[in-house]
């Protein structure tokens, strides 16, 4: 009989923390429209004019701090042992391939050797548990332009999102337990931020976003492909299972890039409030990433907490994420099955 192919895709890391590997990645990553929602030529002049030559040696210097000598990239070290912990999961009856959306692994070359071990169908994962059209949106769209070329195509299906999924839910409880959260003054759910007018393009009745201050708390139909509202899901999910009451943890949105309006709040305020109201020890979540990566070991641990102790605070502790965790293997595996 022959295999189901299975694709798991997460954003992308640079081939090496070196300032050029680094500005190569970012041109791919800004270049597309679906992050960087603009005109293309105003896009260009501010991605390769302004943003990529200024930003590349500074993002390098972060890399090389996260960079481990032996397994190089965190993100893609632990997206490996996560393909190898599906696939063992899985048994011969799969083929499970990694995809980055932006360098390597390409996408096109995993399709090619699903296409050429003959899989009856593909079933895709993009890596992100809360839908964004700059994210998962821009998954599909770049599997489907490179599956539309081939003369023939088996059956290809997609999991939108996953944020609510259970078993992913009781992975970020279990990691957090060993920091005995209840020891915490304040508890952060930081996710990655998007513009807001991204947030309003996703609203399908375009009468919801951003029409009230907590038009995001609770999820509907309304706000259902939603990125916040799904974020505000998977904070509360995670509260819950931890027993956190609702005046202990802020939801807030890091690593904002330009000058309009993204989605608020930001984490970076929320930190230096929690500090100016005497707040000393935070524990922090990322629930936006499955892999610890640069946003999640330096921006959090390193940036918020050097932050945090510059205006009065103590410690900020970053709750891993999931890494190659078999609950999440598990997990994945049920989205499989």
């Amino acid at each position: 009989m022959a295999k189901k192919g299975i694709l798991l895709v997460n954003l992308g890391t640079p081939d090496s923390p070196s300032a050029a590997d680094v500005k190569r990645y970012l041109d791919e990553f800004l270049m597309d429209p679906r992050v960087i929602d603009i005109n293309p030529i105003a896009r260009t002049l501010l991605v390769r004019g302004i943003i990529t030559p200024f930003r590349s040696p500074k993002s390098a210097k972060l890399y090389q701090a996260i960079w481990d000598p032996k397994t190089g990239s965190p993100l893609l070290h632990y997206s490996l042992l996560q393909q190898k912990g599906l696939q063992e999961r899985l048994g011969d009856e799969y083929m499970v391939e990694l995809a980055m959306r932006y360098q390597k692994p390409s996408i096109e070359s995993a399709l090619e050797r699903l296409k050429a071990s003959l899989v009856e169908d593909i079933q895709v994962i993009p890596m992100f548990p809360q839908y964004a059209s700059a994210s998962t949106g821009s998954v599909y769209e770049k599997i489907m332009g490179l599956v539309g070329k081939w003369p023939t195509s088996p059956n290809i299906s997609f999991i939108n999102s996953f944020h609510d999924n259970e078993l992913m839910i009781e992975t970020f409880a279990d990691n957090a337990l060993k920091y005995n959260p209840e020891t915490y003054d304040h508890v952060l759910f930081s996710f990655h931020g998007l513009p807001q007018r991204q947030l309003v393009k996703a609203d399908h009745t375009h009468n919801h976003c951003l029409k009230s201050s907590t038009c995001c708390e609770t999820l509907t139909d309304a706000n259902r492909f939603c990125y916040s509202a799904q974020s505000h899901h998977t904070a509360k999910l995670i509260a819950e299972k931890l027993n956190i009451p609702k005046e202990k943890y802020t939801i807030c949105f890091q690593s904002r890039l330009g000058n309009d309006p993204w989605v608020q709040p930001y984490t970076s305020e929320i930190v230096a409030k929690l500090a100016a109201e005497g707040k000393k020890r935070l524990l922090v979540f990322c629930p936006a990433f499955v892999a610890d990566c640069l946003e999640t070991i330096y921006e959090v641990t390193t940036e918020y907490g050097d932050e945090f102790k510059a205006l009065g605070g103590e410690h900020v502790q970053l709750v891993e994420s999931l890494n190659d965790s078999p609950k999440f293997i598990e997990a994945l595996a049920g989205m499989v099955k």
